[in-house]
């Protein structure tokens, strides 16, 4: 009897670190949305999502990581349910996200942790560990990139507003903050659309509709040359502090190139890099395959 009633307390246990927690922490004028999950006195692994998602991106991987991890993914400002100031009274930059989010993880407590990041959420994590590259425990990148040559043809009128950033060219890009861009971006590189679920991009087609969300979306297009300008500040950080890096990237990222994934060998010449068959949002279509490489990425360097 008492084995039959450790085996329960044990799945209890086990169930308990399971369960994804949804909540807010004030930051500033911020009311920053996180899903948390797993043992607060386990290695923390710390979630950042990019465009257009929110740590949604993450609802199947965190519950596979929570049973030996304490897992954060909280959403950026002006992303998911995060509840920030209105444009004009928020600075809508990366410099700002990453000052948000980095007060985040110091109100939480959060002194060391795995970084997992995804398009914008790249540019806000390194700029996390070049701050602090004493907290950085090791880093996935799912197509967030750190190198020009990563930076793809669909990049080119973006790249024109950073030159020359008119009125002209800000609405050349209006197409861009829309639900039917958001859906070319969650479909765009995949094989079979029909294994991408729709609730991804109807439920960030709807978040793009907010009042004022589509400007402050070109605010942070314009604004993403600031990261461009920053990446040999990145690079020096990785080749500084060869943090363990494993890139699970989807080949055919009409934004992200595998050249992007594959320049880390210059500067982490023992990072993974692997490819999968699929475009900016694997983890929505290879999941299956990626979340435990991420698992035994995580189980092999955060000992």
């Amino acid at each position: 009897m008492a084995g039959t009633a450790q085996a329960v307390d044990t799945a209890n246990t086990d169930h308990a670190e399971s369960t994804v927690h949804y909540r807010y922490e004030q930051v500033g004028d911020v009311k920053v949305f996180y899903r948390e999950a797993g043992n607060p006195s386990a290695p923390t692994v710390l979630l950042l999502h990019g465009f257009a998602a929110s740590s949604f991106m993450f609802r199947e991987l965190i519950p596979q990581l929570a049973d030996r991890y304490h897992v954060i993914a909280p959403d950026l400002p002006a992303f998911g349910f995060t509840e920030a100031p209105a444009r004009g009274q928020y600075a809508y930059t990366f410099s700002q996200l990453a000052q948000t989010i980095g007060e985040f993880t110091e109100h939480l407590k959060l002194d060391r942790y795995a970084l997992m990041v995804h398009d914008y959420g790249a540019p806000v994590g390194w700029r996390l560990a070049v701050a602090h590259p004493e907290r950085v425990t090791a880093i996935v990148s799912q197509n967030g990139n750190a190198y020009e040559e990563g930076l793809g043809a669909g990049w080119a009128p973006i790249q024109t507003y950073w030159r020359e950033p008119t009125a002209q060219h800000r609405e050349a890009l209006k197409d861009f903050p829309t639900p039917a861009s958001i859906k070319w971006q969650y479909l765009e590189g995949v094989s079979d659309p029909s294994t991408v679920s729709p609730d991804g991009y109807t439920l960030e087609g709807l978040q793009i509709q907010r009042p004022g969300n589509a400007d402050i979306q070109l605010d942070l297009v314009l604004d993403y040359a600031a990261n461009v300008a920053m990446y040999p500040q990145f690079q020096a950080y990785f080749r500084q502090y060869q943090p363990p890096l494993l890139a699970v990237w989807g080949k055919h990222d009409p934004f992200f190139l595998p050249a992007g994934a594959e320049a880390w060998k210059r500067d982490l010449p023992k990072a993974d890099i692997r490819f999968y068959d699929t475009g900016h949002f694997a983890l929505e279509t290879h999941g299956r395959e990626i979340i435990p490489v991420i698992g035994e990425f995580l189980d092999d360097n955060l000992k």
